[in-house]
């Protein structure tokens, strides 16, 4: 146990002894153990977007098993995904890595909903018998039914800390009070990470965040205050310091593939920003294994100071 991970566990003090560990787990596993930093490989998006938009890049990724032997190779701090893929592959990779089951999702069978709200596809209980460290959970802040969400995690995130596990919520600002854009500007994308803060997150996952300022209120606090927003390295700061002051976990979405350059440049800033991490699901599996390896290594390096 390494000095700066048990200044970031002395952040949950209100939690249990079995949280805490779970929290311990996920901070002293894979390439990043030890540092403060992470890296998790999410793959709920055949649930979110579809089989072929998720995995024909990349054919090997239909197959649960890769995934669990991907996150495992790369050296990542998590695996998580929806309750059918971790069924698939948590026995045969039993204790090889930490695990979070995500506990509700969504799909596009009816097309984009301007206030989605997802259903809960699995339960805590189902993550107890998985040998799961944590649960995950999206909320949709802005949506008209951010209400009925915030309500139903309480019930869950009670449940889950009851257990002794980690909860980790994905706050992704979406609905019809939000332009397009405006779900990841700046002051948004902090009203949402402070929101899952005060529902009680523990890990908090949101996008990286635009020099948007959506909100009319809020423009007039971020100009009246000279709040730094030029840079992402800034707008990380920002976002960390919205959630608690960096008293939680924050991590950030890889989104969409991109070209590794600029991911790089996006985990320097987050890096540099405060960060805790990231959590990077298409830009890892939809490419090829020994890409996708070379890739996280990669980031993780960036992560460590191993590299620039």
């Amino acid at each position: 146990m390494t000095g700066r991970i048990r200044e970031i566990l002395d952040n949950y003090q209100s939690e249990s002894s079995g949280t805490l560990a779970n929290l311990a787990r996920l901070l002293n596993h894979g390439a990043l153990a030890g540092t403060g930093r992470m890296v998790i490989l999410p793959v709920d998006q055949g649930f979110e977007h579809g089989p072929a938009r998720s995995f024909a890049p990349n054919p090997a990724g239909y197959d649960p098993r890769y995934h669990f032997e991907l996150a495992i190779e790369a050296g990542c701090s998590a695996y998580a995904a929806p309750l059918g893929f971790l069924e698939a592959g948590a026995a045969e990779f039993a204790g090889a890595i930490p695990l979070i089951l995500k506990l509700n999702s969504h799909d596009l069978l009816r097309g984009e909903d301007p206030d989605p709200m997802p259903a809960l596809t699995a339960s805590v209980q189902e993550a107890l018998r998985l040998g799961c460290c944590g649960v995950g959970y999206t909320i949709y802040p802005g949506s008209a039914h951010s209400r009925e969400m915030y309500e139903q995690f309480r019930k869950v995130a009670e449940e889950a800390k009851r257990a002794g596990l980690a909860v980790v919520v994905w706050s992704y600002p979406r609905g019809s009070g939000l332009s397009k854009e405006g779900e990841t500007a700046v002051d948004v994308v902090a009203y949402a990470a402070h929101i899952a803060a005060q529902l009680g997150a523990h890990i908090v996952k949101v996008k990286l965040p635009s020099a948007r300022v959506e909100q009319a209120e809020a423009r007039k606090v971020y100009e009246h205050h000279e709040i730094p927003i030029e840079t992402l390295r800034d707008r990380v700061r920002h976002v960390v310091q919205s959630t608690f002051n960096g008293r939680r976990i924050v991590i950030f979405s890889g989104g969409p593939r991109e070209e590794d350059a600029a991911v790089f440049d996006e985990v320097r800033a987050i890096r540099d920003g405060g960060g805790f991490g990231s959590i990077i699901g298409r830009n890892s599996f939809q490419r090829s294994k020994v890409e996708a390896l070379r890739f996280l290594r990669t980031i993780m390096k960036i992560y460590a100071g191993e590299t620039e």
